[in-house]
């Protein structure tokens, strides 16, 4: 018997794939479920697992070849239908059956609502087998959205007796992914896996074959992706602190021996082609889609901030005591950014020109610009105009690191009305940030630094004094915004920051 491997239907507006990769060569036995290839559609990046136990028999869409959905990718037959004698090889991952459940409940795994306007989701990896003993609250499988990828725990302890969702498969909210069977059953004997075979789960053949490429033992290293997962950055990681051992080494007692100078780490991506990540693709595309649309302008003043400066020196240790997180410029930026778009509804605003509207936003949604590994994100802290100093703090620090863990709901990556974007943390002066759609206008806030500058003294006499100075960037939509109204919308937020009355803001 035969079995077609078909392009799965990879989400409700997707049409067709493309084969970046295939992981199983014509001759090669695969186990059920176990990865055939990679394919790549407009919204994912997956693996597509055989529907069968057997032999690759024949690939019918070769990689960078794309087909539509429910078309033919590849043919798996028993082992006495392929060309050469198949390796007797045990299957990678067996199907074993549940344990006993005689007289214990299941209970429904059920895809939960992932966001407001999430209506769906695709299984993208199971994390456990039938027959597996879960324990309540753990990761059980990864669930990907249009929005977010994230993992689904178990309702409760016991044992998963059903899969009823497989992998690439999607599903509707609400509907059942799996059933777990709690009670006193005792599970079914499996035999013991080896460690090297529990990694291979989470590993994909990228991360193997850049790991054999810069000779780095994948036991060595600490997977920061869901479940422990080593990912690419990983081993890109390791491979760097190999070639640059210098860093690990720093608190090392300093010998008598010549000072050398040392060698600039060179990164592993250096003279290779690779295929761009799914989420670089769309954030390309975002942006161009950006630049193309508004009518893009940006414009740039100069901000002196001695007096928050100041003001942050005195109070950030029993700020950071009470609050529990570290005080920055960028609450302060934000803060004053937030008070200039109630006078200024045309910077808090969106426009749409095949309806001849214009949308002037009750709530200031803020969008944070975060930089991340998997490329910028940008979650949104909803109506941040009711929230203080020390609440916008917070809520920064709180969305920066779950977007940066992965742990974001969807609904916090939409829904913004106003972003700010902090290129000074990486010591920038300014730039023009490009706008994200389909807001009007994006706040970028460069590096405070302390250079000379001429004031005016108490007396009126001119004199040179050293200050904290900032440049804040406005990029803004000229189709709704003209450039005096982005003028006067910095000009507000300057003499707010320079005023640097948030004694009250901040409690004192």
């Amino acid at each position: 018997m035969t079995f077609s491997v078909t392009m799965p239907q990879l989400g409700e507006s997707v049409t067709e794939g493309t084969v970046t990769r295939w992981l199983k060569e014509v001759g090669d036995t695969v186990a059920a479920d176990e990865p055939l290839l990679e394919v790549s559609t407009d919204k994912v990046d997956t693996e597509i697992p055989s529907p069968a136990a057997g032999v690759l028999l024949a690939i019918r869409a070769q990689e960078d070849e794309t087909v539509q959905v429910g078309a033919e990718l590849a043919v798996i037959g028993e082992a006495s239908d392929a060309p050469a004698p198949a390796a007797t090889e045990a299957p990678v991952a067996p199907v074993v059956p549940p344990a006993s459940t005689q007289g214990a409940a299941e209970i429904s795994i059920t895809l939960p609502a992932l966001g407001e306007s999430v209506t769906e989701g695709t299984v993208t990896r199971w994390l456990k087998q039938v027959g597996d003993q879960v324990a309540a609250d753990e990761p059980i499988l990864e669930i990907s959205t249009d929005k977010v990828d994230t993992e689904i725990p178990a309702p409760a302890s016991g044992i998963l007796v059903a899969i009823t969702a497989g992998e690439d498969q999607t599903v509707a909210v609400g509907s059942e992914l799996g059933r777990i069977a709690t009670g006193t059953a005792a599970p079914v004997e499996v035999a013991p896996v080896e460690a090297a075979d529990l990694s291979d789960a989470y590993v994909t053949p990228l991360v193997r074959r850049l790991a054999a490429q810069n000779d780095i033992d994948l036991a060595t290293v600490t997977g920061t992706g869901v479940g422990g997962r080593i990912r690419k950055q990983d081993v890109l990681d390791a491979a760097q602190q190999k070639s640059y051992p210098g860093a690990a080494a720093a608190g090392a007692p300093v010998s008598a021996a010549p000072v050398t100078t040392a060698t600039p780490p060179v990164s592993p991506l250096r003279g290779r082609t690779e295929k761009m990540p799914r989420l670089r693709k769309v954030i390309a595309e975002r942006l161009v889609e950006s630049l193309q649309t508004s009518a893009q302008l940006t414009t740039v003043i100069e901000v002196d901030v001695s007096g928050i400066a100041s003001l942050r020196n005195r109070i950030r240790s029993e700020f950071e005591a009470r609050e529990g997180v570290k005080l920055s410029f960028l609450p302060f930026f934000c803060k004053a950014a937030i008070e200039a778009l109630k006078q200024f509804p045309q910077v808090n605003a969106s426009i749409n020109m095949d309806e001849g509207t214009i949308t002037y936003h009750d709530a200031e949604n803020l969008g944070i610009a975060v930089d991340t590994e998997r490329g910028l994100l940008v979650p949104v802290i909803q109506r941040a105009g009711d929230l203080n100093i020390a609440g916008l703090a917070r809520h920064i620090a709180d969305v920066a690191d779950r977007t940066r863990t992965n742990k974001l709901s969807p609904d916090e990556l939409s829904g913004g009305t106003f972003t700010v974007t902090n290129t000074g943390s990486r010591g920038a002066l300014f730039d023009t940030p490009i706008i994200n759609l389909p807001q009007v206008a994006i706040l970028g806030t460069g590096a405070v630094v302390k250079r000379p500058i001429i004031v005016t003294d108490a007396t009126g006499q001119d004199v040179i004094a050293i200050r904290s100075m900032v440049y804040l960037a406005l990029s803004y939509d000229h189709r709704i915004i003209d450039g005096a109204d982005a003028a006067r919308f910095l000009g507000t937020i300057r003499q707010r920051l320079e005023e640097a009355s948030f004694e009250a803001e901040l409690g004192l």
